[in-house]
This record gives structure tokens, sequence and C-alpha cells, in this order.
């Protein structure tokens, strides 16, 4: 048994399927959209799956079918003054708490992908989604830019020019284009949106969750140190996960071949 159960959120749905724990932001009149208090439950959903060892993979989605997460809720903003604002963004963000959870997050993008939504994509390890989503940065329509991330991780996931183009005209994408630029890294129709989710998820939660944590490490150095430095932290987790039991059992079990037992040590 867990040694602590998934918190009671009113605004996100925690749905576990053996390894994988599906996270579904429940604001469908609203689209999914991110308002101050969505965005504190989802950071306490987060670090639940987290701290819990049986979570081996976090899937964040939106409910319902026409949105995954539609952007920040706009009408806070109306409210705000500009250090109000600002004390908003320096505290923890959800952003970069899914970019560095030690464990694979999964964006399952159902629907409107837009603005605040797209980031906290961008934020993910894997993007997945159904063929009638719709992704776009559409902040400069107000007259601001993104503020969650998408003016960096945006170009240094599809290339600069191409996210000029999202960024500046404020034009969505659909669900081909977003693939054909790397933007997500699958598409399928919504009914064998979730079933395709599961399965990634599944081929993920298999591995000792040590590995999964380090080589997760590893590839999100590489966009932030040069190669040399980067080759060096490689070798060093490497080791690490060497060193480990669950290294020690996958190289056993590879041998006498027979299926590894992982107990994440």
């Amino acid at each position: 048994m867990d040694a602590t159960p998934p918190p009671t959120l009113p605004l996100i749905r925690i749905d576990r399927v053996e390894g994988t724990t599906l996270l579904r932001i429940d604001r469908p009149e609203k689209r999914n959209a991110l308002d101050a208090a969505t965005r504190s439950q989802l950071l306490s959903a987060i670090d639940w799956a987290v701290a819990t060892p049986q979570v081996r993979v976090i899937v964040v989605t939106g409910v319902g079918e026409k949105a995954f997460i539609a952007g920040a809720d706009v009408s806070e903003f109306a409210t705000r003054t500009v250090l109000e604002q600002r004390t908003t963004m320096e505290g923890r963000r959800i952003f970069d708490a899914v970019a560095t959870a030690p464990k694979p997050v999964i964006a399952m993008i159902n629907g409107y992908c837009l603005g605040g939504g797209l980031e906290l994509a961008l934020a993910a390890d894997v993007r997945i989604a159904a063929t009638e989503a719709t992704l776009g940065q559409p902040e400069i329509n107000l007259a601001i830019i993104p503020g969650g991330g998408g003016t960096q991780r945006l170009p240094r996931l599809i290339g600069l020019g191409a996210a000029m183009r999202m960024v500046l005209t404020g034009s969505a994408i659909d669900s081909a284009e977003a693939l054909g630029l790397g933007l997500v890294d699958d598409v399928v129709p919504r009914a064998d949106l979730e079933r395709r989710t599961l399965e990634v998820a599944a081929a993920m939660a298999k591995h000792s969750p040590i590995a999964l944590r380090l080589a997760k490490e590893a590839l999100r150095a590489s966009l932030e140190l040069p190669l040399q430095q980067g080759l060096a932290l490689e070798r060093e987790l490497f080791c690490l996960a060497f060193s480990s039991e669950d290294g020690r059992e996958g190289v056993q079990a590879f041998l006498a071949k027979r299926p590894p037992s992982f107990g994440g040590r």
C-alpha cells in the first residue's frame, strides 16, 4: 500500500493505472484554464506523485474533449498590479515542477493547448496529442508575451524561426503541423489518445525508477550544458546507475535471460 493516499483536490482528478498516475485538470467549464487555485492544486498533485514510490510515470491532461489547458485564466490578470503579477511569477511554478520532476511526465493533449497550457506541455518530457488538438502561444494578441517558459522552451524544441512565427503571430497550429515541427511526439485519434498514452507510460514504468530519473536528468542537461560538460555528467550518472541494486539486477537478469525485478534501490 502507498504510504500516503492521493490528496483530495477539487480541481484535479487523480486516476491510477498500475505504475502510471493521471492528473486531470477538472475545470471543463473554463476549458481547464490555469487559475491560481488550479496551479496550486496541480503542484500538490505533482508533489504527491513524486513522493509516492508506486508512481513511476505521471500523465497530465484535462477533463473533457475540448481542452487540455486553454491557457491562463485571463480574468485574474485584470485585478492584479504589476507587483502582484511579478510576485506570482517569482514563487514556485508548475512549469518548473513538471520539468524538474524526477519521474517522466507525459502531456496528454486532448484539445486546446494554448498559452500556459502549451507552456505546461513544453515542460513535460513527452507530448502525445489527439488529431483534434490545437496548439499555440496567443499571448501577443493580448499585447503580452509568454511568461511560463514559452519563449525559452519552444525554440529549444522546434527551432528559433518556427517559435518566432508562433509567438509573434499568435496563430495556433493543428496537431499535424505540430508533429512535423517536433512540438508533439505522437498524434492519434482522440478515441485512442488515452490508450496510446498509457502504452507509452507503461513502456517507461516497467524500467528501474533510478535509471528513469538519471536518464531524464542527463537528457535535460543536454539542453543547457556544453557537449563536454554534458558528456562528463553522463559518465557520472551512468556510474550512479551502474552502482545501484537495480543496475546489478538488470545486468544479472539479462545474463540469466529472465525478467528483471527492480526495487528502486
